[in-house]
């Protein structure tokens, strides 16, 4: 009896102490699961759940011009994933997707009894939530283990009970990587099939699935006779699941994938893209935006057709630019010796190059690539609509924005600042200067004597004259007897160059470095009646559910007055019409309203032309880099740039329209600028300036009001002048 309640009382210590053993045991896992824990995410963490996401550089026409990222990740909507892709990755990833909650303790145990059986870990079973889980939080950690197994538990619980199944289906595809650099299914379907997802097929579906075991073994770029096999398997398993016909199933075992891979990286203006990026980085501290991260909408001013318009034609002569440099330097056994003895190349593999027109290698580029530059600019707002910053050849292509960032001397298309000084002071575009040498002594040993281009010379020449014909002696005249350097530099500085000019007498000529971007945005003002606008380059900035964070407009001010503004125009419509820049006419066929100035620097090393139309103002550089280099004994202004913007422009004009924020702006061809109320046309004399007599061989001249002549040519006032000795 004693032994019996001995046993009874010993056994009740054992459960006892087996219960609280037990309990002691459950304390210390909840313990131990309130620790591992303490940094999974909140509920609230969980609703506002962002992943990194693509920031699209969009152009004024709609088109993504350039894509910024970390990860390379497109969101979309469950509606817009085909069902069969849905399908596949249950089939695959998940059968009992819609009949747990997170965890799926059959999965388990079915998992558990084939690694017992087959004794290692080989049957995973983890849910697409828990598999979301570890995609969404880092902090749940991707090792092997029982606390990382507990994480995912938790973790999936609350994804389930915070987003619904389509939810959850939805963030998953935009969330697991794919591959190559590309999360989401999104993505994944532009970089291997460059088509939205919505388009995709059942079996690119279906290797789209197969990728996600191992997105490295499977790749198709680099292994594609696996990712076929993969595919092959994911399409069996959806027949054997009844979720496509037996049809669909054959079709799509017999059809092998056809990779169409997109370049993320490339863009079809990309000196203009990285501008923008650039100048995003500015601000994106001050917006509170990651413009790599937040999947941003960036509008830009860009328009596309444009764009391609420029790009064609500046390709086209940048190219022949390119082997006039090569021929010329040929014959140049000097330059050719110091090239050889100072970047350690031989003379013969040098002319072998040139000769063939062949790569320039890299070390040389900077001394024989012939660089460029060119933007078009709306002439009314200050929109950029196209960019180029450089050759754009892949070999040749580089980040360094030549048309923004390069200085460079102006030449002669700094000479409407000159000419706008002196109509400011009182001139008029027919008064009168002396076209002969000048000689000005710099200092007691040094002399400069400026020339005309073409080594002419002439009597009284007008102001008109001077520009159309791009007379060197008339301009430094000008500074010399109407206005001085300090002037010139003042409207200089007032129309937008905001680069250091030095106020010398050699300002006439252009000698003072400026930006090609800033010079082109001042003749836009004298396009647009002496309004300046800031370039405008983005227009917009939106987060990827469409909200405005942004909005940006053109600065714009007065920076001449219309009717100074109007004279100066007219006289460079002189050098379009019949002047260095009148190949636009006969040559290029552009035959509506337009006006501009070739410019070529000393030892032609810098060729310019920059024009405008009542719509379009557009700006072409170039050179090379290392400014000592010539780029031909005929390559001027007129033969080097104005090519490049003849054909562009009449491209744009016949397009017949560009985009402004969205909206499309007709092109009118016939359309030229209003005479202001302040300018009258008046009949003169030719030689004098005066009103014309009935004697004169006369022209129509435009005048500002206050400025109209008021004497009768004298020297054709006797109709016996004709007999005079």
């Amino acid at each position: 009896m004693e032994n019996h309640s001995n046993n009874n009382s010993n056994l009740k210590k054992i459960v006892f102490n087996t219960i609280l053993f037990c309990f002691a045991l459950l304390i210390c896992l909840l313990i131990y699961i309130i620790f591992i824990s303490r940094d999974l995410p909140s509920l609230d963490e969980l609703q506002k759940f962002n992943p990194d996401q693509v920031s699209k550089i969009i152009s004024s026409d709609g088109e993504v011009v350039k894509k910024l990222y970390i990860a390379k990740r497109d969101m979309v909507s469950i509606s817009l994933i085909p069902k069969n892709l849905r399908y596949a990755l249950l089939s695959m990833e998940d059968r009992d997707f819609y009949n747990h909650n997170g965890i799926n303790i059959k999965g388990i145990i079915r998992a558990v009894i084939i690694d017992v059986i087959n004794l290692s870990a080989k049957q995973g079973a983890s849910t697409l939530t828990q598999q979301l889980a570890r995609t969404m939080y880092q902090s749940i950690g991707m090792e092997r283990s029982i606390s990382r197994k507990i994480k995912e538990f938790i973790t999936a619980v609350k994804i389930e009970q915070t987003y619904t199944k389509s939810e959850i289906l939805e963030l998953y595809l935009n969330s697991v990587y794919f591959g190559h650099g590309t999360y989401g299914v999104q993505s994944a379907s532009i970089y291997y099939f460059s088509k939205d997802v919505s388009e995709l097929t059942l079996e690119e579906s279906a290797m789209l699935v197969g990728l996600l075991p191992a997105p490295a073994i499977y790749s198709p770029v680099k292994y594609p006779d696996r990712a076929e096999r993969r595919k092959n398997l994911v399409v069996k398993v959806m027949y054997n699941l009844e979720y496509i016909t037996k049809e669909e199933y054959e079709k799509a075992i017999s059809n092998t994938i056809q990779l169409e891979k997109y370049d993320y990286d490339s863009s079809p203006a990309v000196h203009y893209s990285e501008f923008i990026r650039r100048e995003l980085e500015k601000i994106d501290e001050n917006l509170e935006i990651n413009i790599y991260k937040d999947g941003l909408n960036i509008h830009t001013s860009l328009d596309s057709r444009i764009q391609n318009i420029l790009s064609e034609s500046f390709n086209e002569v940048m190219i022949k630019n390119q082997k006039i440099f090569n021929r010329d330097l040929l014959l140049n056994n000097k330059k050719l010796e110091s090239i050889s003895n100072n970047y350690d190349i031989s003379i013969d593999t040098l002319k072998h190059i040139l000769k063939n027109n062949l790569t320039i290698p890299k070390k040389l580029r900077s001394k024989l690539l012939v660089q460029g530059s060119a933007v078009v600019v709306d002439s009314k707002y200050g929109n950029i609509l196209a960019m180029i910053g450089g050759r754009t050849e892949k070999e040749y292509l580089d980040h360094f924005n030549r048309c923004t960032q390069a200085k460079r001397q102006p030449g002669s298309v700094f000479k409407p600042f000159i000419y706008l000084s002196a109509i400011e002071s009182g001139s008029m575009a027919c008064t009168q200067l002396l076209n002969q040498p000048l000689v000005f002594f710099i200092d007691d040993t040094t002399r400069w004597n400026p020339q005309n281009h073409d080594g002419s010379t002439g009597l009284l020449t007008s102001l008109r004259d001077g520009i159309r014909r791009s007379l060197n002696l008339i301009s430094v005249r000008v500074v010399q007897e109407l206005v001085n350097p300090i002037e010139v530099k003042k409207t200089a500085e007032r129309l937008g160059i905001d680069t250091y000019i030095n106020p010398v007498d050699a300002i006439a000529l252009g000698v003072s470095d400026v930006r090609p971007l800033n010079i082109t945005m001042s003749y836009s003002a004298i396009a647009n009646n002496g309004i300046l606008n800031s370039p405008l380059s983005i227009t917009s900035i939106k987060d990827n559910n469409g909200r405005v964070i942004k909005e940006f407009i053109p600065f714009s001010k007065e920076v001449a007055d219309e009717n100074e503004i109007f004279i100066l125009r007219d006289m460079m419509k002189s050098v379009v019409d019949n002047g260095t820049g009148s190949s636009l006419r006969w040559k290029y066929k552009f035959y509506s309203s337009a006006a501009g100035k070739t410019g070529t620097t000393n030892s032609k090393t810098d060729a310019w032309f920059i024009g405008f139309t009542p719509y379009i103002t557009m700006g072409v550089w170039v050179g090379v880099d290392e400014p000592d280099m010539k780029l031909g004994e005929k390559q001027y202004g007129s033969t080097a740039a104005l090519p490049i913007f003849g054909n562009t422009i009449r491209e744009i004009y016949n397009l017949g329209n560009y985009y402004y924020q969205g909206n499309m702006v007709e092109i009118i061809k016939d359309d030229d600028w209003d005479i202001p109320d302040g300018i009258v046309e008046k009949n003169i004399c030719k030689d004098s300036c005066c009103l014309k007599t009935d004697w004169c061989e006369s022209y129509k001249e435009y005048f500002i009001k206050s400025t109209v002549p008021e004497e009768q040519c004298e020297e054709y006032s006797n109709p016996l002048f004709r007999f005079k000795n």
